[in-house]
């Protein structure tokens, strides 16, 4: 199985360090996001590697370039625009592939997720596995009792999204998406009519009614989104709890 890594954003959330860097190349424990999340995916025993650039892409190519890590590692590049997170899955679909199912893990992610576990609870038949939790957030994606997706909200605004007519957010299961998921290729055929920058979530809530893209919660999970500077203490005090 391939990975890849959405490592392109802007990093606005850890200015002034983003100013001169890319988000991917932050140091955590003096070691960059990418480093760490290059190794935990190599480790697990995953065939390949993409990682998607735009911001300072030269920095993250040049990264990639002298360092080995015993697995490809592909470059998607969206220097020209940033696609988001369908469009930039649709435009890594050449270093991808169509044959086979692949996962998709944000840069700035930080768990104890054991990979090949998670990989293990994908089901064939399935569109997408997106890993969930209960961890307090605005906006939730929204679950029937099978785990499967039928929505999204905002609990702030009271703004829902859904194929289903009058959904009720209250009678569904809310779970926070985690940015690690896994993706049959066939999502590629069905995004054919999807041009330029989309989100994926509203790839999946185009859908979900009619392909399965099911929420799995895994016990005992740890996650850290380094998305802040403020945050960054806190990531290198979870590294030394945490095996990668």
């Amino acid at each position: 199985m391939k990975c890849m890594i959405f490592s392109a954003g802007l990093g606005t959330r850890l200015k002034p360090l983003t100013d001169t860097m890319p988000k991917a190349l932050v140091p955590v424990a003096g070691r960059p996001l990418l480093d760490l999340l290059l190794c935990k995916v190599a480790s697990a025993g995953f065939d390949a590697a993409v990682v998607n650039v735009h911001h300072f892409a030269s920095q993250i190519i040049d990264f990639v370039h002298t360092h080995d890590y015993g697995i490809p590692v592909g470059i998607s590049d969206e220097s020209d625009a940033l696609l988001e997170t369908g469009g930039g899955i649709k435009k890594a679909e050449p270093i991808l592939g169509n044959d086979a199912p692949f996962l998709v893990h944000n840069v700035d992610i930080l768990s104890n997720l054991d990979l090949k576990a998670f990989v293990a609870k994908h089901q064939p038949a399935d569109l997408a596995t997106l890993l969930v939790s209960e961890r307090p957030t605005s906006r939730y994606l929204l679950f029937d009792n099978n785990n499967r997706l039928c929505g999204w909200t905002n609990v702030q605004t009271g703004e829902v999204k859904s194929p289903y007519p009058n959904l009720n957010p209250d009678a569904c299961q809310k779970r926070a998406f985690a940015g690690i998921h896994i993706l049959s290729p066939q999502v590629f055929d069905l995004m054919q009519a999807w041009q330029g920058k989309f989100s994926i979530i509203d790839f999946y809530l185009s859908v979900c009614s009619t392909h399965v893209v099911r929420g799995v919660e895994v016990p005992g999970l740890q996650l850290l989104d380094v998305g802040k500077v403020d945050s960054l203490h806190a990531a290198e005090r979870f590294l030394q709890n945490m095996t990668l």
